[in-house]
């Protein structure tokens, strides 16, 4: 069983390696930001926070917070404009990754994808 932290990291590298291969430039932040990665769309530069997207039956769910345990139970931060531009998120149950715009989404807590099942039939 993979750790939030161990979940993090891969879904950084998947969308980071995804970025690439788009021919978007990816850059780290030094620092202790809110965003994981900065892409460079040439010429604006947008500040994308990554998810790890379980799928839940045929929907990926995309948590637009950060969650961490404390004293008083467990403690969401929600993001804002002012911290990042955009979320990018790596769902193993397809191996992909999803990328929304923080303007198309601002309200939400979180991002509800429905996948299309394939059915078979005998």
């Amino acid at each position: 069983m993979l750790t939030t932290n161990q979940k993090g990291a891969i879904a950084e590298a998947a969308i980071a390696y995804e970025a690439t291969k788009a021919g978007i430039g990816v850059y780290r932040p030094l620092s202790d930001e809110r965003c994981d990665l900065i892409f460079d769309l040439h010429p604006r530069l947008i500040r994308v926070q990554c998810k790890w997207a379980p799928c839940r039956r045929d929907v990926i769910v995309v948590p637009l917070y950060s969650a961490r345990r404390t004293a008083d139970g467990l403690r969401r931060s929600y993001y804002s404009s002012a911290e990042v531009d955009a979320f990018a998120a790596y769902a193993p149950a397809t191996e992909r990754c999803y990328f929304a715009e923080f303007a198309e989404i601002d309200a939400l807590q979180a991002l509800h994808l429905r996948i299309n099942q394939r059915r078979t039939t005998n």
